[in-house]
């Protein structure tokens, strides 16, 4: 207890003197997060709760906290939300059918022993369970995306404001493209990491790639990064689009 305590005031000191006010509300926000995440795992556990719902409320109360707490309600982070929300729906659908057809909701054979005492019948739909599991692996992401897009196309307008459209636009997307790779890969390498000791107790069990690959543990993992990369691929061109049109119609608006 003393060591998370430490490093939680290591993190916060950090957080405070690199980013002032707003590396506090940042720390804050890591907390208020994760309240949200564990009265959401709450409600799931009830057998009449439909998770895919409890998801969506989750993600807009995270959303609204990542955006409008850390950094103020303002035209960007406004932008930054609807952009997120659309992407967090329509990620919702693919991935509930990504989950059905695949079927690697539930328990690997590697998890079977430890849960061997407990009862599997516990009344919950795994699919919608496993759907909502890569949509909350994949939000925080989607808004720090969303975000890292709006506000450049916002200093590019104010600096520019007779830019069009289509040419606020590209710019958007063109910022969007140099964040792709970078955020792909980070989510991968936290992906990967966690399961670093399962890849090294695969090897020690002389598991042959084939059997690593079909394993239901490592695809719900390399499935969980595609979706999520799948995600951020899809809120670029959605939040360029979506700031571009409000930016120049708040415009066309004044001149009226």
């Amino acid at each position: 207890m003393n060591v998370l305590v430490w490093l939680a005031s290591i993190l916060f000191l950090l957080m405070v003197v690199v980013g002032g006010k707003k590396g506090a509300r940042s720390f804050i926000s890591l907390f208020l997060n994760f309240v949200v995440v564990i009265i959401t795992v709450i409600f799931m556990a009830d057998p009449n709760a439909d998770p895919i719902i409890l998801t969506l409320i989750a993600c807009t109360v995270i959303s609204c906290i990542n955006l409008f707490y850390i950094n103020e309600v303002n035209s960007k982070t406004i932008t930054a939300f609807i952009s997120t929300m659309i992407t967090i729906i329509i990620l919702l659908f693919f991935i509930n059918i990504v989950t059905r057809i695949s079927m690697i909701q539930g328990f690997g054979k590697e998890e079977i022993e430890e849960l061997s005492i407990f009862s599997l019948y516990i009344g919950v739909d795994f699919v919608k369970i496993g759907a909502a599991v890569m949509i909350m692996s994949t939000i925080g992401a989607i808004t720090d995306v969303a975000i890292s897009i709006t506000s450049p196309m916002r200093e590019i307008f104010y600096h520019n404001p007779l830019i069009s459209r289509h040419e606020l636009f590209t710019s958007g997307f063109n910022i969007g493209k140099d964040i792709l790779g970078t955020n792909t890969n980070t989510l991968f390498f936290a992906f990967i990491g966690g399961y670093m000791g399962l890849l090294i107790w695969y090897e020690e069990l002389s598991y042959s790639l084939g059997q690593i690959i079909n394993s239901k543990i490592f695809s719900a993992e390399i499935i969980s990064i595609f979706c999520a990369g799948i995600g951020i691929g899809l809120i670029i061109p959605i939040t360029s689009w979506i700031n571009a049109y409000f930016l120049t119609r708040k415009r066309e608006n004044n001149h009226l």
